[in-house]
């Protein structure tokens, strides 16, 4: 049995962990799949690269509302394909040579499971091999929850682990789930010319986003998408390129492809953890403290395999926090979840931090809540957006903001102010009239949002402009 100093399962954002601080250990990095984990071969990045073209194609279809006369000609997939994972595996296999090329690296390629404390078997091409280490990082990740129904059909399906790679758009795709995965290929495929029907068991698409975002959306989407919305698959037949999937309202849906995304899960399941003594929750997530330990001694974990907030910025900061608290003991840090933004790039775009307004009416919060529209503000004027709005939530007596919520274009990047302001506890009338907002920009809808709020604050500030003024 080989030891080592220090063991990382995972590539993904496990791989991100290890940098020049670490360079008087002896480290082994053990992957299964290849390196950049999720995000890089099959999530976050290639998904938006498709998303960046699609937004092109449809600038190109709605030219027409700024007296633009254009056509599309069509999406050419075969070259989008070949740019974007030419790419994006040439950047995974860069990323294991070089670890492979470190003094101080030894990749495993193959499975890993536990066989006792911080020990793992790794099965490879060329054989199982045992090793140790005195800490170790589990960082494996998730993969796609696929219910037993359609695993069971023997039918052809897609996941989001496998559908970017497809050779080309099918004619008619069929989407099994209404969140942020399934709208964001949903839309991506739409663009590129397939009929898109979505199967989703709640009333409204991206059910956990603010209701009013929620609502939005769906009516958006709805002239577009075959939207089958309150219904659930109850089975799958028919032949491989065409499929025939009936609901539980006794209807049928034809599909070329079948795209199932319900959700995914952690990989917990596959490591052999209690062997290792290192716990679990019901939901397969291994459960870590606040400096991100295990129930084990000297493992850690990290990512999707045990956050709560599985998205990769909240990985990323995890792995900072785990480098930390691995090269400091006695001085760790303690990892944050209090705010949290997230973005789903759909069409249009959305974007949230904080509470949703339903979860700030069942907590009986004491709250206000304005919406400013996008075609309230100048550059919404330019834009023609004739959807888009910033939703914001604040504390009705200390002005302290709750949560945000925006729909429309470049929502991922105009909540970030909202983000910062909802970190340092500035409040929304700090926020709205301390920094100068610039004009005309679409960060004047966040800005009018913030000023639009029926707090104490706010209106103690109106009543003293109204009285500097008689």
């Amino acid at each position: 049995m080989r030891s080592h100093d220090l063991i990382i399962v995972g590539a993904g954002t496990g791989n991100a962990l290890i940098d020049e601080r670490f360079a008087h250990l002896d480290v082994a990095l053990i992957s299964e799949g290849p390196f950049g984990g999720t995000c890089l071969n099959a999530g976050c990045i290639p998904s938006k690269m498709l998303v960046a073209t699609a937004d092109v194609a449809d600038a190109v279809r709605e030219a027409g509302r700024h007296d633009v006369d254009a056509e599309l000609l069509r999406i050419r997939w075969p070259d989008v394909h070949k740019r974007v994972f030419g790419r994006l595996d040439a950047a995974s296999k860069e990323g294991e040579q070089g670890r492979r090329d470190s003094d101080n690296v030894t990749v495993y390629r193959g499975r890993a499971r536990f066989t006792g404390e911080r020990r793992l078997r790794v099965e490879t091409e060329d054989g199982a091999v045992e090793i140790c280490a005195q800490q170790i990082v589990v960082a494996a990740g998730g993969r796609p929850v696929v219910p037993p129904l359609v695993a069971d059909s023997g039918l052809p399906y897609e996941t989001s682990d496998t559908v970017m790679r497809i050779e080309a758009p099918p004619k008619r795709l069929a989407v099994l789930g209404g969140g942020y995965i399934a709208a964001e290929l949903a839309h991506v495929f739409h663009s590129a010319g397939s009929q898109v029907t979505v199967i989703e068991k709640e009333d409204r698409l991206l059910g956990q986003q603010d209701e009013t975002v929620s609502a939005a959306l769906t009516e958006a989407v709805r002239p577009s998408w075959d939207l089958r919305l309150g219904r659930s698959l109850t089975k799958v037949s028919g032949t491989a390129g065409d499929l025939v999937l009936t609901l539980d309202d006794g209807k049928e849906v034809r599909a070329d492809t079948l795209l199932v995304a319900v959700g995914r899960r952690p990989n917990s399941d596959l490591l052999d953890l209690d062997k290792a003594g290192i716990d679990a929750d019901g939901s397969g997530r291994i459960t870590v403290d606040g400096q991100l330990r295990t129930s084990a001694d000297g493992v850690w974990a990290l990512g999707d395999i045990s956050t709560p907030v599985p998205l990769k910025h909240v990985a990323n900061r995890e792995a900072q926090v785990a480098a930390h608290n691995l090269l400091h003991p006695g001085a760790e840090r303690t990892m944050n979840y209090e705010v949290v933004p997230s973005a789903v790039f759909t069409h249009p775009q959305i974007a949230q931090v904080g509470l949703t307004e339903q979860e700030a009416r069942e907590q009986g919060m004491d709250y206000v809540v304005a919406v400013h529209r996008y075609s309230d503000v100048a550059y919404g004027w330019a834009l023609e957006e004739k959807e888009g709005f910033c939703k914001v939530l604040a504390d009705r007596r200390t002005g302290r903001l709750l949560g945000a919520h925006l729909l429309g274009p470049q929502a991922a990047t105009l909540v970030q102010p909202l983000v910062i302001a909802m970190t340092t506890g500035m409040t929304a009338r700090a926020l709205a009239e301390q920094p100068l907002w610039i004009h005309p920009a679409l960060t004047e809808v966040v800005e009018n949002a913030l000023l639009d709020l029926d707090t104490e604050e706010n209106s103690t500030a109106a009543e003293g402009a109204a009285a500097a003024e008689s």
